[in-house]
């Protein structure tokens, strides 16, 4: 039941209420001043001409003064008179007094007799000829007025934090729910917004919408008027190396903003610590508090650079004279890129592997082939520059060259399998055994074949039987062959395919200039055109089966020339019929 239903439905018990305090209404009527008491009220009636202009006026003050003006919205101050179990009835100086449901101060509880309270007039006279009150109106309609009084003057109000809502806090200010956006809380980013549910704050409202009677408040903006005076104060003293006591404020993954009392400074991650790390987190926490160094600044101040890792000794400073040019280190890897890897022998103090460094082997890889993040290895100290704070580690020089005793191994002549490794266009590179390289030019791939690639003989990965053609041990240079593991096939052709010899096969191709003859896997021949005339005069086909006699053979360009049509000119009469005979016996089987 809403508080007017309630104030209508208890008139009757407020009317008794009223009849049983007689002597208290009887005193509310009489005049409030002795020039009421004596005033002609009769001579007023019949003729307000007979009273002097003092009387009028003094009259007229008196009405304003003892009168209230009972219109909408006007806010009066009553005084409470009696009080009920439901009701409570105020008077306002008007011609009766006004009665209030007593659920509208339930926020008062101690309320009493005496009491002054503001109220309006809900209804002038309902059912009963009663004057209905609201203070819970005149509450409202007050709280706006001093709400839109501090807006526009920048008065600073206080308000009860309610609870949370969405984006935010509701905020109770004069009795009217204010919205308290999360951004405007604090100038630091809010982690628990429950801390401030239940308190008293103060504000500054910063926006008002009369048409939806939205309110929004601040206590971000009364910090940051705060912060600016310091901020100015410790902008003024700021200079390179000063050492300052900050606030951990904000975490990215580029570095960590330190609240320095008002001014905000960063710490690039490169400047937290002198050892590699992934993350701010990994070596601070939010809201903690440490000594920073000045490092720079812009000409405003408005961008601080800070450093953390600068406030201790750079630990290149206390590297012992045990390292050296030569000796064992034991580190981390804590890097690695294509070129090689990042070692840390010590907090702040890093060595680089080259990648060439790591293997023996002539063959380029990845760092990541050999070591992986997070392993311990050993190196041995290469280069060592104090002053520029470098130094170049190994990992092959641990394990013993095996170029050393590299004529005992593979002497010239000798035979050895190895793996594809890499091809190039003039050749391919075998790998007989770590670090020992070799390159099998590609005209020593194949007897026979005519190989323009050696992509097109092999694959990476395979294994291959080579011998050492050549070895230049300074310029640690191994020279192979493949071909060389097998007898040249050439030297046998260069009797079985001499001059004169006649041979039967296949025309394997037909070309612009002749035909292709293959004999086997390893010789091809070449048949000009004018060597392709049968004996009646027409030419041989792709596919047709004959006789070649040979008529140029070379074994170092492995060469071979033939003709079809010597085989039958230097041929007698009885040995070209006869040689008829068989090609169409050889034909008729074709067929059949």
């Amino acid at each position: 039941m809403s508080e007017e239903n309630t104030a209508n439905t208890n008139l009757e018990e407020t009317e008794k209420s009223v009849k049983t305090t007689p002597s208290k209404a009887k005193k509310k009527a009489e005049p409030k001043d002795d020039f009421l008491t004596n005033f002609n009220w009769h001579q007023y009636q019949e003729g307000i001409d007979e009273l002097d202009d003092k009387q009028i006026k003094e009259f007229e003050k008196l009405v304003e003064k003892n009168f209230v003006d009972t219109s909408d919205d006007n806010i009066i101050e009553g005084e409470v008179i009696h009080l009920t179990d439901k009701d409570i009835i105020i008077d306002i100086n008007a011609k009766s007094e006004g009665v209030i449901s007593k659920n509208e101060f339930r926020y008062n509880p101690d309320l009493k007799i005496g009491d002054k309270v503001e109220v309006i007039v809900d209804t002038r006279e309902d059912k009963s000829g009663q004057l209905v009150l609201s203070h819970r109106k005149a509450r409202v309609i007050k709280a706006w007025d001093r709400v839109n009084e501090a807006h526009d003057k920048g008065d600073i109000v206080q308000g009860f934090v309610k609870c949370r809502t969405k984006g935010g806090m509701i905020v109770d200010v004069f009795g009217i729910e204010a919205f308290l956006p999360g951004s405007q809380i604090d100038v630091k980013p809010i982690r628990d917004y429950d801390q401030y549910t239940n308190k008293n704050m103060d504000f500054k409202v910063v926006k008002i919408n009369h048409e939806f009677k939205n309110v929004v408040v601040s206590h971000k903006a009364l910090i940051e008027a705060d912060i600016e005076e310091q901020k100015k104060g410790i902008i003024s003293q700021l200079e390179k190396g000063q050492v300052l006591e900050g606030t951990v404020k904000n975490m990215t993954s580029y570095g960590v903003f330190i609240d320095l009392g008002g001014v905000d400074g960063l710490i690039h991650i490169t400047d937290l610590s002198w050892s590699r790390i992934n993350h701010p987190s990994e070596i601070l926490e939010l809201d903690q508090t440490i000594k920073v160094v000045i490092l720079d600044f812009d000409d405003d101040k408005s961008k601080i650079q800070l450093g953390l890792k600068q406030l201790t000794q750079h630990p290149w400073d206390k590297l012992g004279d045990d390292v050296k040019e030569g000796s064992k280190v034991t580190g981390k890897v804590v890097v690695i890129a294509d070129y090689g890897a990042f070692i840390e022998i010590d907090e702040g103090i890093e060595g680089l592997v080259h990648v060439s460094e790591m293997s023996w082997s002539t063959h380029l890889r990845s760092a990541q082939d050999f070591v992986n993040v997070g392993d311990n290895i050993e190196a041995i100290v290469l280069n060592l520059d104090r002053e520029s704070r470098k130094m170049s580690l190994g990992m092959k020089q641990l394990s013993e060259d095996p170029w050393t005793d590299i004529t005992k191994k593979f002497p010239i002549g000798s035979n050895h399998t190895g793996s594809v490794r890499n091809f190039t266009n003039f050749g391919v590179f075998i790998e007989l055994e770590e670090g020992i390289d070799g390159l099998i030019y590609i005209s020593d791939l194949s007897w026979t074949k005519k190989i323009k690639h050696p992509s097109e003989f092999l694959s990476l990965g395979d294994k291959i039987e080579v011998v050492i053609l050549d070895l230049d041990v300074d310029g640690r240079k191994l020279s192979l062959g493949h071909k060389q593991t097998k007898p040249n096939p050439w030297d046998v052709y260069e009797k079985d395919f001499a001059l004169d010899t006649i041979h039967k096969s296949e025309i394997s191709e037909v070309i612009d200039k002749g035909a292709i003859i293959n004999f086997n896997e390893d010789i091809s021949a070449f048949c000009p055109t004018r060597h392709l005339d049968k004996k009646d005069g027409s030419k041989l086909v792709e596919g047709e089966i004959a006789e070649f006699k040979v008529i140029e053979f070379s074994k170092e360009f492995k060469r071979v020339v033939v003709s079809h049509m010597q085989t039958h000119n230097d041929s007698s009469p009885e040995e070209i019929v006869e040689e008829k005979v068989k090609e169409k016996k050889s034909n008729k089987k074709d067929e059949e």
